[in-house]
């Protein structure tokens, strides 16, 4: 049975009876397309026209542009600098000669006259290589993409769970530049979504009691620095209309890999009705 269906072969010879060797030593045995160039010139043109060509057989001794400068002038050109080449020769070959070959780009090399059983094995063993190859960057795409669609997903469930959640998000910039919000945070604040990022904390928050107001990126970034989160902080946003809105206030570090904080997410809960209900039930409290 014929094997490595759809793989392409570049035989390049200048001369017709060795191509016409080649040719049919692999079509008896190979599924293979072979294609062919009488040239280095020619084997150029057909290359970079067909970057999808997976092994190039190339003859050494050719007039004009030989075999050497032709794997050289391969090598240099993006579209075909990865096709393995299998040097054929049959004057060279002493270590001298391979080292060139090598050092050209070339894989290996073949002499004449061509023993058949060698030559075939000798592509086979690349075609194989390159069949691996191939499966496991196939593989690797199956898992990339699944792992993508996995990640998207997540990133599709935390969006919803952020956009639907009650309390208002904000994460700064360790500067205090507001850089995400969600539907809440917005909603609460009476901001457009672009028109409160880039805005400064200070612009829309506040501290419960003067001796706190202004404190936020001093005395709490200090402690956020030193226990990585600060919870259940009583304070006020500033609306956009400059209403002052009672808030439950949370604020944690994200410490980047060297040790210093990249993100601030803070969490405002808004406590306006809260309060007046905890308040109501106070005074009924104290009236009974």
């Amino acid at each position: 049975m014929k094997r490595y269906s759809g793989f392409k072969l570049l035989a390049v010879d200048d001369n017709e009876h060795n191509l016409f060797t080649l040719r049919a030593l692999v079509e008896k045995h190979m599924d293979v397309e072979i294609m062919e160039a009488r040239g280095g010139a020619e084997a150029l043109e057909i290359a970079q026209a067909h970057p999808d060509i997976d092994l190039i057989i190339l003859d050494v001794q050719m007039p004009e542009v030989d075999g050497f400068e032709t794997a050289q002038m391969l090598k240099l050109r993006k579209k075909t600098r990865d096709i393995p080449i299998i040097f054929l020769t049959a004057a060279f070959k002493t270590e001298e000669f391979q080292r060139k070959g090598y050092d050209v780009g070339a894989v290996d090399y073949l002499l004449k006259p061509i023993d058949d059983n060698q030559f075939l094995n000798k592509i086979s063993t690349y075609f194989r290589l390159i069949e691996k190859e191939r499966q496991l960057n196939q593989v690797l795409e199956e898992k990339v993409t699944q792992r993508t669609a996995e990640l998207n997903q997540a990133k599709q469930y935390l969006e919803s769970i952020l956009t639907h959640m009650g309390e208002a998000l904000l994460v700064l910039s360790p500067e205090g530049v507001i850089h995400q919000v969600n539907p809440a945070a917005c909603e609460m604040l009476g901001y457009p979504r672009e028109e409160i990022l880039g805005m400064s904390i200070g612009d829309i928050f506040e501290e419960e009691g003067e001796e706190q107001a202004g404190a936020f990126m001093g005395t709490w970034l200090e402690a956020l620095i030193r226990t990585g989160a600060l919870r259940d902080i009583d304070a006020a946003f500033i609306s956009k209309t400059g209403e002052r809105i009672p808030i439950l206030f949370s604020r944690t570090a994200v410490v980047n890999a060297g040790g210093a904080i990249s993100d601030i997410i803070c969490i405002a809960k808004n406590m306006r009705g809260y309060r007046k209900v905890v308040g109501q039930a106070d005074a009924a409290s104290a009236a009974g």
